[in-house]
Order: C-alpha cells, then sequence, then structure tokens
C-alpha cells in the first residue's frame, strides 16, 4: 500500500479540521482515501495525515495544486508543508 504524508503545524486544530474536512471531495478526486489524521502529543497544532493513493502522480499533482494551496491558507496551515510518499 502506497501513501501520502503530509506534515504541517497550523494555528488552530479546531479552526483547521473543518476546512480538511470539507476538502474530503478533492482528495478522493485525486486518488486519496482512507486518510487519518494525527496530532503531535507536544503540540496538538503540529499535524500529520495519511491518505493511501491509487497513483502517484496524480497525488504530487494534488500536493501542488492551487486548489490546495488556498484550502491550507484558508484552513491556517503555518509554513510549507511537508510531503512524504511511502510503501
Amino acid at each position: 500500500m502506497a501513501v501520502l504524508i503530509i506534515r504541517h503545524p497550523v494555528r488552530d486544530y479546531a479552526a483547521w479540521r473543518p476546512v480538511y474536512d470539507a476538502h474530503e471531495a478533492a482528495r478522493t478526486a485525486a486518488g486519496l482515501t482512507n486518510g487519518r489524521v494525527f496530532r503531535s502529543t507536544e503540540d496538538p497544532n503540529d499535524i500529520k495525515t495519511l491518505h493511501e493513493m491509487a497513483d502517484r502522480q496524480r497525488a504530487e499533482e494534488f500536493g501542488r495544486s492551487d486548489d490546495l494551496r488556498t484550502t491550507m491558507q484558508n484552513a491556517g496551515v503555518v509554513g510549507q508543508p511537508g510531503f512524504r510518499f511511502a510503501d
């Protein structure tokens, strides 16, 4: 199973989560499924998401998309998110 792992800090998890949830259709359209959200025990505003991916190229395109960039800004993502791919 291949996965996309995204790490990013947010200003406020409670404000970030509804925006993340509302973006599900875009993730699904990019072939990302079974999303899981993890919060650091040291800093609950340090977020990691894991998504199973059907196609790495589509996942990379999603990661570079203006839609994702705008959504992350609106959700309160701080700084540059980190994207990792794993098998």
